[in-house]
């Protein structure tokens, strides 16, 4: 075994992806949040003194798209996104590691011609100079920009996930390529929610010692 097909180098390297990956949701979140923030803002001071700050929905539309290519990656390294699995759960374990396989390569397909594009979109706005038609006149290439940084690293985790689990599928490691790309089992989402459910309850048991 070459040190490329090493499962300790793809292990580092996913956890590497997966952090930076949970720092970009954060940021999309956060201007998701500020986007939240100034909307209510806006209404309040709309209603209550006449005035609007202007711009609010333009910018939460920008916070919203940004955000979203910003998340993909970290959904897809803990696989959450959604896949039909009604007859997912009756195949023979190696013909669903296949079907796992197929997946990871049609999402990637798909998100190589969205980037692709999106690449042109960022390109006409720049050279074209265009901005937005409303009161602020953003430059339209700057949250577009921001929107394809996002699709850009999906296709890069995704094409570090490819290797991965092609490797997995020709060593006939199926554990691995299932924990990498496999559809999460009911037991695995029950155990999630149980941890979710055991922080929920120390915070509480916490916050009332200090309040104590």
């Amino acid at each position: 075994m070459t040190s490329l097909e090493s499962p300790n180098l793809f292990a580092r390297l996913l956890h590497y992806a997966n952090r930076l990956s949970l720092a970009a949701a954060w940021f999309g979140g956060t201007i998701t949040l500020a986007s939240v923030l100034l909307i209510c803002f806006d209404v309040i001071v709309r209603k209550f003194f006449g005035f609007t700050t202007g711009g609010a929905d333009e910018l939460s539309g920008y916070a919203f798209a940004i955000s979203t290519s910003w998340s993909l990656a970290f959904v897809v390294l803990h696989r959450g996104n959604v896949r039909v699995d009604a007859l997912y759960q009756l195949l023979p374990v190696r013909l669903s590691a296949i079907l796992d396989w197929l997946s990871l390569v049609a999402l990637g397909v798909f998100m190589v011609y969205l980037t692709y594009y999106a690449s042109f979109v960022v390109d006409t706005s720049w050279t074209q100079n265009s901005a937005a038609n409303t009161p602020l006149a953003t430059p339209l290439w700057i949250p577009q920009g921001l929107w394809f940084l996002g699709l850009a690293w999906m296709c890069m985790v995704l094409s570090l996930m490819l290797v991965r689990a092609s490797v997995a599928l020709v060593t006939g490691d199926i554990t691995a390529l299932k924990d990498l790309c496999g559809v999460r089992s009911v037991e695995e989402e029950a155990q999630e929610e149980a941890e979710m459910g055991a922080r929920l309850v120390k915070g509480e048991i916490g916050e009332k010692g200090e309040l104590a």
